[in-house]
């Protein structure tokens, strides 16, 4: 009998040790998702200033976010999935987008750069599911505040101590703040993404000197780089966010907005499509948002060159006619549509657009949905909201959909990807 005990006793000590170690694999692996989170932000948000960052030695930033991607996903094999993810209607179209935006290389020019991005967008596609269905969203909220106040201080701190780095001497922007960035649009918007999640995590417990440090260092930045769009956005976001904890009607009528934003650039971009003007005329009054409706026209207008499917993913601006007609006419060029609903149109075509659209459409349902039966956190369904609008706002006038590496571009994906859950059963009674 002693025997038999002794035997069981062992074998009930050996499956312990096993699951103590289980926990600690999987604490580690969490861990580790987390550093590469804030990695990742620090190296992924924008193109570095050439004098701290070589201009040909920038693909490096991209390649360590891609790394970065890589590790989040090998960790997220041992962590057990927080939320699951069901193919509904919701997802498949969200799928279908990414799908058709990864193999639209095929119809490119088919250089390596173009399959590197299409690669990449896989990668941080399938990566954007891994980390929002292995720890919470919390987490990552806090790992990528923790990496984008790092950019904000140092920019702050580069503006200030090095102001002949962090301060654009151009004619142009003279004595605005860049930080540590090659363009102060990217210090606003980063400073304002930073404004946004301070006030989520202020709103979810973090202390005021925590949350004080990060709202006043990143609404300083967006004030210095006086980027108006960015501070204009932040403040939206932050008002929403705020209204969206306050009342449930205001958060089932902030889900809708980004599907009526889908619209509103569909309007645009068929008044461009129509008329051929190079500027949004109203009366006597003409718009031209420090010139980037003159790009915005002329990618529209080479819309019939590749209707449905598009120009393919980085298949646009790497055409020599297409890049080298502008710059004739313009004396400057830049491989940016300066939106991102334009991009979409243009690299994956109309039947890309309807299902970007579509995804969209089934998104706000979803929330809508998981609103009314509460089979989501409050805060999170807050938060996520939020966060869409604010990049639905921000794409009008800059290009962040399909971004490969750029976190927010990802962790929009992520949201997403979080709303297409099932609602469990005793919610429906």
């Amino acid at each position: 009998m002693a025997s038999l005990h002794t035997v069981a006793d062992s074998e009930a000590y050996d499956s312990a040790i096993w699951k103590a170690r289980g926990v600690g694999v999987e604490t580690l692996a969490r861990n580790v998702i987390r550093i590469s989170i804030t990695v990742n932000v620090i190296a992924s948000m924008g193109v570095f200033n050439p004098a701290l960052l070589r201009a040909e030695w920038s693909y490096v930033q991209q390649a360590v976010a891609l790394l970065m991607w890589i590790i989040l996903i090998y960790a997220s094999a041992f962590v057990r999935p927080r939320v699951r993810v069901q193919c509904n209607p919701d997802l498949i179209a969200l799928v279908a987008f990414y799908a058709l935006a990864v193999v639209s290389v095929l119809w490119t020019s088919l250089a390596g750069a173009a399959f590197m991005k299409s690669a990449a967008l896989a990668v941080t596609t399938f990566g954007a599911y891994c980390l929002v269905t292995r720890i919470d969203i919390d987490e990552i909220v806090g790992s990528t505040a923790l990496g984008l106040f790092i950019l904000v201080a140092a920019s702050a701190l580069c503006a200030v101590f090095v102001p002949e780095i962090g301060v654009d001497q151009s004619w142009m922007h003279n004595g605005q703040w860049q930080g540590i960035y090659e363009s102060k649009q990217t210090l606003g918007f980063i400073s304002a993404y930073l404004m946004f999640f301070a006030c989520y995590r202020k709103m979810t417990g973090q202390g005021w000197i925590a949350f004080l440090s990060m709202f006043l260092l990143a609404s300083t930045c967006v004030i210095a780089s006086e980027s108006r769009g960015a501070g204009a956005v932040a403040v939206a976001a932050g008002a929403l966010l705020f209204t969206s904890m306050w009342s449930i009607r205001c958060m089932r009528a902030y889900a809708v907005l980004p599907f009526i934003m889908c619209i509103l650039a569909a309007l645009l971009i068929l008044y461009f499509y129509v008329t051929g003007y190079d500027s949004i005329h109203l009366g006597e009054t003409t718009i031209n948002l420090t010139e980037r409706t003159f790009i915005w026209q002329y990618a529209i207008s080479h819309f019939n060159d590749a209707p449905l499917l598009g120009f393919g993913i980085n298949g646009f601006w790497t055409r020599p006619a297409i890049y080298d007609y502008f710059n004739q006419n313009h004396g400057w060029v830049l491989d940016n549509y300066h939106s991102g609903y334009i991009a979409v149109a243009i690299e994956t075509g109309f039947l890309g657009y309807v299902l970007f659209v579509a995804s969209v459409y089934l998104f706000s349902e979803k929330v809508q949905y998981l609103i009314s039966t509460r089979s989501i956190d409050r805060g999170h369904c807050a938060l996520i909201i939020g966060f869409v609008v604010l990049s639905f706002q921000s794409n009008f006038t800059e290009t962040m959909f399909l971004r490969s590496t750029m976190f927010t571009s990802v962790l929009l994906v992520a949201f997403f990807f979080a709303v297409c859950r099932p609602v469990p059963q005793q919610s429906l009674q």
